[in-house]
């Protein structure tokens, strides 16, 4: 019988990246047959696993799809499956899932608008943000101040922030006249806020900011705030082969499927700036 190693598992189940379920067993999180789980465990489709005393459903390799969608979160949302201020998240208008759960692929800050990709399957999930896999993000950026070339090639070249060095690998003029310019830049990882950070760094306000690519994936210009789209089988193919990964074929929805999943496309409504839900205004 084919096993396979348990974080990958419970990645691909939709439980979280494939580094945050290897914290939840290194804190004990996690059974298997009754007992507390290790890293380096395997599991097979005979195996009972419990996360937090419940039992889960598994999704094992052989039977799972390998879903994406591009999504353009609008400013107000926050990028957490549950909020305990109840504000809306970006998983609030994602469509229903017969197994697994969307797993978001980076963060965006609530502040922040543009592109969000999410995906069915952990291990490509925790590919797209592993640092190896050197996957640029590039961002639209208005910034209110003076910017000169000494700036931009201080950015270039490295900042030393809080959490250690940043810099932009690119920095190319987009618009703008008088204090409000427009920037677009390309960053290699993703901490939190360094896009912000490393403007504030020299002096200079970020009055918008909207993430316009992610990798070889740019935001759709049909993708209204808000929206979201499937990608096909040949761009999943594509960002799978990118990441030398498996390919893995989808199943065909069939006909009724096919007909909801138009419906909610249909029925998406472009909200480009989300505020407190309606109980707390």
């Amino acid at each position: 019988m084919i096993d396979e190693k348990l974080q990958k598992v419970l990645a691909r189940s939709g439980l979280g990246s494939r580094r945050e379920m290897e914290r939840w067993i290194e804190a004990g999180r996690i059974l298997v047959n009754d007992q507390v789980a290790t890293l380096g465990d395997r599991i097979s489709i005979r195996d009972v696993v419990e996360v937090d005393g419940r039992p889960q459903k598994m999704v094992f390799d052989r039977d799972s799809d390998r879903k994406v969608l591009v999504y353009n979160k609008p400013l107000g949302e926050i990028a957490t499956r549950h909020d305990p201020e109840g504000r809306a998240t970006v998983f609030d208008h994602l469509p229903p899932l017969k197994q697994g759960r969307w797993i978001a692929v980076g963060r965006l800050d609530i502040n922040t608008s543009g592109l969000l990709l999410f995906t069915t399957d952990g291990e490509l999930a925790n590919n797209l943000m592993h640092p190896s896999a050197n996957i640029d993000r590039e961002y639209a950026v208005r910034v209110l101040g003076d910017v000169d070339e000494a700036m931009i090639a201080r950015l270039k070249e490295g900042v030393l922030l809080d959490d250690g060095m940043a810099r932009f690998s690119d920095v190319q003029f987009f618009d703008g006249e008088g204090a409000n310019k427009w920037y677009h830049v390309c960053i290699m990882e993703g901490r939190n806020r360094e896009v912000r950070r490393l403007w504030e760094s020299q002096g200079v306000q970020v009055s918008r900011l909207k993430r316009v690519r992610y990798g070889p994936f740019f935001l759709p210009s049909e993708v209204k705030a808000g929206h979201w789209k499937e990608l096909s089988q040949k761009e999943i193919n594509m960002l799978s082969s990118m990441l030398d990964m498996k390919q893995k074929k989808n199943k065909a929805p069939t006909v009724k499927e096919a007909e909801q999943a138009e419906r909610r496309v249909r029925r998406q409504r472009t909200r480009r700036e989300v505020g407190p839900k309606r109980s707390e205004r």
